[in-house]
């Protein structure tokens, strides 16, 4: 009875570290992939707070800030009278839509040099929703030609 009560005893202690070693690498994922959203006031009020967090931070795209380098790209963005410098070094592109007065939500960390760098972006731009001018609101884009003629009858008559 003893030596099955020492089996019983490692496995149950084996699976003891195995349950605290998952709970433990469960939570620091957690841990590293929460961000808090904030506005660029939010962040600049902060103060130190801000340099130990990941931060999403969302603003318009200053208009001739975009600087490009391959994948590394360097602007400002700007909510109401707030300015903050982003410098991206993300692995992929910015999307197409990254442009002047574009709305953009970097996510990434506040750096002591007063600069926000992002491993991520994320841009739309607002008037790519907006009607056509002259169009009213809601209505339906018109056809093109492709789309307003007849499909070509494929069945044969006899």
């Amino acid at each position: 009875m003893s030596s099955q009560f020492n089996t019983y005893l490692k496995f149950g202690g084996a699976v003891a570290v195995i349950v605290l070693l998952l709970g433990y690498l469960a939570y620091t994922g957690v841990q590293e992939s929460k961000s808090y959203y904030v506005t660029i006031k939010e962040l600049h009020k902060m103060g130190d707070g801000a340099y130990a967090k990941r931060l999403r931070v969302a603003g318009n795209v200053k208009p001739g800030s975009i600087k490009r380098t391959g994948t590394h790209v360097q602007f400002v963005l700007v909510e109401e009278d707030q300015n903050l410098a982003v410098d991206y070094t993300g692995t992929e592109a910015p999307p197409d839509t990254f442009k002047d007065e574009s709305q953009a939500l970097a996510d990434g960390n506040f750096g002591h040099d007063g600069v926000f760098h992002a491993k991520q972006l994320q841009a739309k731009c607002a008037s790519k929703y907006a009607p056509q001018p002259g169009a009213a609101p809601g209505a339906q884009p018109a056809k093109t030609m492709t789309q307003a003629q007849p499909a070509p009858a494929t069945g044969m008559s006899n």
